[in-house]
């Protein structure tokens, strides 16, 4: 087996320490201009992202996992805790379980409908894997 010498090893670590400055090791996401002289950066706006809207987003197919049932909590969210019998209302950060158990309070026709399509998909798939010597 064939091992590469000691300078090769140095030649091939990519990172900012290992290198002289200059170096930018990126986030794969393309660029979307040029730089030109004295630092500035000139957008080529052939290379910029644009998404497109369905026009009728009531007849589209495909949803996003973001209702238009829940509503916005931009600064705060409000989580009501049982305290020795009494509900206590407290200022709190909102974590992700909180949000799928609120998208499935207001969702609830969507959740039974998806739960539905997962067990056909899982009995099928039972059904295909099954053997010939299975009952």
């Amino acid at each position: 087996m064939v091992k590469p010498s000691a300078p090769m090893m140095a030649r091939l670590r990519l990172t900012t320490k290992a290198t002289n400055k200059g170096y930018y090791k990126g986030t794969r996401t393309g660029s979307m201009g040029q730089f030109v002289k004295q630092g500035n950066y000139v957008i080529n706006w052939e290379k910029v992202r644009t998404y497109v809207v369905p026009e009728d987003l009531a007849s589209f197919r495909l949803t996003p996992f973001v209702s238009r049932k829940v509503e916005p909590k931009r600064d705060q969210y409000f989580k009501e805790i049982n305290r020795n019998g009494r509900t206590v209302t407290v200022v709190d950060s909102l974590k992700g379980q909180d949000y799928l158990n609120i998208w499935g309070d207001k969702n609830a026709e969507e959740v039974v409908e998806r739960e539905t399509a997962e067990s056909v998909a899982n009995q099928s798939e039972a059904a295909k894997n099954a053997g010939p010597f299975s009952q």
